[in-house]
């Protein structure tokens, strides 16, 4: 199957993603500086959520480098990744709603059900991955070769249920977790780029 289509697909519906993201964005009521400084909360979530689209977009990117067989399971495991990503958006309006319902600090589900789906993307990531390492040749292959050493993608899930947990106790604390994995896999992950470039 052509890869080119897979990755066109994906594109769109990450494109997608960070539109509804973005138009879930309001407007402050008052035409102050205090009213829009007062929304920094809602502001950072977003941040957040579009930085967590724009590494899985960026990743997946370079996982095509790497690939030349796409079979079924692939599109459906890709289809996986999609559909926890599409969550992406209803779990930061959440966040943000609930936000403004309960004061300065964010509520304990919404801040769980955001770190739920962040865990659940992960994983469906990882299952991706497998899926490409199997569908073009197995453990010998390029890709495997070249993300052998994956400690982000073992660090992250369990930061992430640390941060769940937590949300119950200090959702704030939650928060900064996520951010901290993000922050961990913002900084450029260069295997497969190394590996293309050491086998041209």
């Amino acid at each position: 199957m052509d890869k080119g289509r897979l990755e066109a697909f994906t594109d769109g519906v990450i494109a997608v993603i960070i539109t509804i993201m973005v138009l879930e964005l309001k407007p402050p009521h008052e035409a102050s500086w205090e009213s829009l400084l007062a929304n920094w909360p809602v502001f950072l979530s977003y941040v957040l959520s579009f930085i967590y689209v724009g590494i899985y977009w960026n990743n997946h990117h370079h996982l095509m480098h790497l690939v030349e067989r796409i079979d079924g399971k692939v599109m459906w495991a890709n289809l996986h990744v999609l559909f926890w990503l599409s969550l992406f958006p209803f779990t930061t309006a959440w966040l943000n709603e609930a936000h403004g319902e309960h004061g300065a600090l964010p509520a304990a589900i919404p801040t769980a059900v955001y770190g739920f789906v962040l865990l659940m993307t992960a994983l469906a990531w990882t299952l991706l991955i497998r899926f490409l390492i199997r569908s073009n040749g197995g453990p010998g292959c390029p890709l495997a070769r070249a993300l052998a050493s994956g400690w982000k993608e073992m660090v992250s899930p369990i930061l992430y249920l640390v941060a769940i947990a937590l949300a119950f106790f200090a959702p704030i604390v939650s928060c900064v977790l996520y951010a901290v994995v993000a922050a961990i896999w913002f900084i450029p992950d260069r295997r497969i780029e190394n590996h293309v470039a050491a086998n041209k």
